[in-house]
């Protein structure tokens, strides 16, 4: 590996785990709005249930699980990148990069680790690099503002470089499915191709007639999913886009605060809806995440970076020509035809009773199956 990467350990400081349960405890609730239910954002008893929740989560339990991952930190042009980095013992295993979105971190893909890295029989093995996007967890502080996809696609890239990785694939959702097709922008020759699972980068709200006209059936449903979003659930995407230091400010003092703003989405957009995010996500994830965010205080920078680039909406990219292949779980959006715009889909996988925003953790099998196929195919 290049001099520049460090070895990173994962120790939360006492004081800092102490004050963390001193404000759970101290939680102040609202009263109830009449109904009390998730139509204006997380009902009051289930923000009290998740309270108690994260209150009761072993951190340091959680810390030593987590220090069986090899993990490191390097710097590019000012800016700290952590990432987790395993290597697999089989010869032919093939380099993969893993991208996480929001409200996520390189947690999302911990449990697959060994299955990628040690894998039953003849099935394709990988050596898993897992970076946290700049601005999240601990790829922070920020030193920046300028974070596009496209300098973060390079800024991958060149971590791969460090790692002595030539060629290597890309895998990544939702934030991670516009970074991983644009790695393969900024450096086509050296990717061997892109998995995704959800929407290759665009959100789509209207279609033009030419396009309308040869939908599925249930593509015109996911339309119908994403006027409803745009209807209903837009509101935290105006505020992370516009006002990032301002929501920074507010869930950087308050565990609850940023409990509630991330278990909405965790509920939203998981599935089946009427699982709670314990049930859909585990437990490890929603509060050892939560925890990820708090202690790194990084709400802000983390909406900066993933909501607040300029140029990150509406702009069609050019196609790079590199193998694609995307995954639609039931609660993703993807179009095809929008997505064959400006990417050489080689694979296109349509699930429509299972999964949900957050693949890797509540359809992982189903994940790791397809982005096999995919990779066995090239």
């Amino acid at each position: 590996m290049d001099d520049d990467i460090t070895p990173f350990s994962l120790r939360i400081d006492d004081g800092e785990l102490a004050d963390l349960h001193r404000r759970l405890d101290a939680t102040r609730l609202p009263d109830a709005l009449p109904g009390d239910d998730w139509a204006f954002g997380v009902p009051v008893t289930e923000l009290q249930r998740a309270v108690d929740g994260w209150g009761a989560f072993d951190w340091r339990a959680f810390e030593r699980r987590l220090a069986d991952v090899p993990q490191f930190t390097t710097e590019f042009d000012g800016q700290r990148i952590h990432f987790a980095h395993v290597r697999s013992e089989r010869a032919d295993a093939v380099p993969l990069l893993l991208i996480h979105g929001w409200p996520g971190s390189f947690l999302e893909f911990v449990g697959l680790i060994d299955r990628m890295t040690d894998p039953v029989g003849d099935e394709p093995a990988f050596h898993v690099v897992i970076p946290s996007l700049p601005g999240f967890g601990f790829s922070t502080p920020l030193a920046s503002l300028d974070w596009p996809t496209s300098r973060i696609a390079a800024a991958f890239a060149e971590l791969m470089s460090r790692l002595g990785y030539e060629r290597f694939a890309v895998q990544g959702g939702d934030i991670g499915a516009g970074v991983a097709p644009e790695i393969g922008r900024v450096c086509p020759e050296r990717v061997i191709g892109v998995h995704v699972n959800g929407a290759l980068g665009e959100f789509v709200s209207e279609l033009d007639d030419a396009t309308t006209a040869v939908l599925q059936p249930f593509e015109h449903d996911r339309m119908r999913r994403v006027h409803e979003f745009m209807q209903n659930e837009f509101a935290y995407i105006s505020l992370q886009s516009t006002r990032p230091a301002l929501l920074g400010a507010m869930v950087a003092d308050s565990p609850v605060a940023q409990l509630a703003w991330m278990w909405d989405k965790y509920r939203a957009w998981s599935h089946p809806l009427e699982a709670t995010p314990e049930e859909a996500l585990g437990a490890d994830f929603v509060f050892g995440n939560l925890g990820l965010y708090w202690f790194t205080r990084s709400a802000g920078s983390a909406a900066a970076v993933g909501y607040a680039q300029q140029g990150a909406w509406g702009a069609e990219p050019q196609d790079s020509g590199v193998p694609t292949a995307a995954i639609q779980f039931a609660h993703d959006i993807g179009i095809r035809a929008v997505a064959e715009r400006s990417n050489t889909i080689v694979r296109w996988t349509d699930v429509h009773d299972r999964g949900g925003h957050f693949a890797a953790l509540e359809e992982p099998e189903m994940l790791l199956d397809d982005l096999r196929a995919f990779i066995r195919s090239l």
